[in-house]
């Protein structure tokens, strides 16, 4: 299953083998004592402290990173290709997607859930043999695995609807389980028993600003269990969780008066106030962006046209511009995207180098939570709490008054609208768009389904939109393919539906 070959090559470098990470992250610092995986290896809390370690090491690796773009943003909207792009992620935008193609592959995510896995598995005997290794300490390594195993899981439930749930480690080919899919619900019960469990033990704080923003604590679970339980329905709950996160006073808009100061302690520098969970690339681990973005074979670029159109606006005046438009998220001349690509930005903006290409991923951010939980208590008769959120991103990121929305308190749905649209413009290119489009769509019986469609066609070709429209009234096509390489691996795998077997 997922082609082991390749797996099991991964679980010995990237699970145990730590020893280079001390550079590759500003809060990485515990250099393990052996690099294999063997049975006296679980032996100290530092070996435990090494496993975990690798667990974050492994959501560096670039495959993870542009999957998550890939998934999250180019079947939507804002991104279009260019002559340099890939075939198979053209096929992504255009919606003709055969199992064949390579980003159908989980591999990358199954890995880290591996890794995570391999700590779950291994780690509670090490409090048998390392005395110094208090009950509380480990249940903390414990909850950062689980933690990020429910993540990768969110996201394979996101994508690909059903999944094999491998919940048990995974270090030689004989250990290989040939396991069937398990449904959306069981997939989703499953992330949320890894975050319980997560937000039992983990701290609130690991003692400095870098190590609370790469690592697990309470907040980024609590920020975690907003999104599924949004993706869920479950409203009352999103409220909690987002509350429990706000109500710490721990996090805070960025501020907003300039683009440039807003744009360079969010996306440049990292670690902001705003953030609560960010994948921390750094000098000597590089994100995958500046081929991808940024050089002369750069493969996606933004839709500038319907961003400056239809998400932020234009004022006819000229002087007023939403900041995170253009020269914040992207420039409006050329379509390059700036939050991964720029070294500055405004009217002056500059461009990261080949060994500068390390801005965080970020997985949330307080600008997030906020829009979760207007997002929830729309659906909850709170239309005005709702929209007094809305009016606090917007405010800080100096939207313009063609994008207000004058909104009764009552309407339930234009208020859900108005959040959707207000994420896009907080959201461009974070790796959300797709989510946000497919979780408003499917609500309520696939009721918006338009909504979806309608951002699916954008970019897309005339001759090709009425095929696209045709794909989308089967609702399964909102998910990819399972890959053929995992189909022939695991001969208990059945095609998702709409693809066939």
């Amino acid at each position: 299953m997922f082609r082991m070959t390749k797996f099991i090559k991964y679980i010995s470098l990237a699970a145990i083998l730590v020893s280079l990470l001390a550079s590759c992250n500003k809060w990485l610092t515990v250099k393990p004592q052996d690099g294999l995986i063997r049975d006296d290896y679980w032996q100290t809390k530092e070996q435990l402290a090494a496993a975990v370690t690798g667990c974050y090491e492994s959501l560096l690796d670039q495959d993870v990173v542009e999957d998550l773009f890939v998934w999250g943003e180019i079947r939507a909207d804002m991104v279009v290709s260019t002559l340099r792009t890939s075939d198979d992620a053209v096929n992504i935008m255009e919606d003709n997607i055969l199992p064949s193609n390579s980003f159908t592959e989980w591999d990358p995510i199954y890995r880290t859930i591996n890794n995570c896995n391999t700590v779950l598995e291994y780690g509670p005997d090490v409090i048998k043999k390392d005395a110094t290794l208090t009950d509380s300490a480990q249940n903390v390594y414990l909850a950062e695995a689980h933690a990020i195993r429910g993540l990768m899981y969110f996201y394979l439930l996101r994508t690909f609807g059903e999944v094999p749930l491998q919940v048990n480690a995974v270090s030689t080919d004989a250990d290989v389980e040939q396991l069937e899919k398990s449904t959306k619900e069981q997939v989703y019960n499953q992330v949320i028993t890894d975050l319980k469990f997560a937000e039992q033990y983990a701290v609130r704080s690991f003692g400095s600003n870098n190590r609370d923003k790469g690592r697990i604590t309470k907040y980024s679970v609590f920020a975690m269990e907003a999104d599924a339980y949004l993706w869920e329905d479950k409203y009352d709950s999103c409220v909690i969780a987002c509350d429990s996160i706000i109500n710490s006073g721990l996090y805070a808009l960025v501020d907003g008066k300039t683009q440039v100061n807003w744009f360079n302690e969010l996306y440049y520098a990292g670690n902001s106030t705003e953030g609560i969970f960010e994948l921390q690339f750094d000098a000597q681990a590089l994100n995958p962006f500046y081929n991808m973005l940024i050089s002369s074979s750069n493969q996606y670029i933004a839709s500038t046209d319907h961003l400056s159109d239809d998400i932020y606006g234009l004022d006819q005046t000229g002087l007023t511009a939403d900041i995170r438009g253009n020269n914040g998220s992207y420039i409006g001349t050329n379509g390059t995207i700036l939050k991964y690509a720029g070294a500055s930005a405004g009217e002056d903006y500059t461009l990261r180098t080949a060994d500068e290409s390390y801005a965080h991923w970020i997985v949330y951010r307080y600008a997030d939570v906020l829009l979760m939980k207007a997002e929830a208590l729309c659906y909850l008769n709170r239309g005005q709490e709702a929209l007094d959120l809305i009016n606090m991103v917007r405010d800080r990121g100096q939207a313009i008054d063609i994008t207000q929305e004058s909104t009764d308190p009552s309407a339930t749905e234009d208020i859900a609208r108005y959040v959707l649209d207000e994420r896009a413009r907080e959201f461009a290119f974070e790796g959300k768009r797709w989510y946000d489009l497919l979780r408003y769509a499917k609500r309520d019986n696939y009721k918006n389904l338009d909504v979806l469609t309608q951002a699916a066609i954008v970019n897309a070709p005339n001759n090709i939109v009425q095929t696209i429209r045709n794909k989308y009234k089967d609702v399964n096509s909102h998910y990819l393919p399972i890959n053929t390489n995992e189909l022939q691996a695991d001969k208990k795998l059945v095609q998702n539906p709409f693809y066939g077997n």
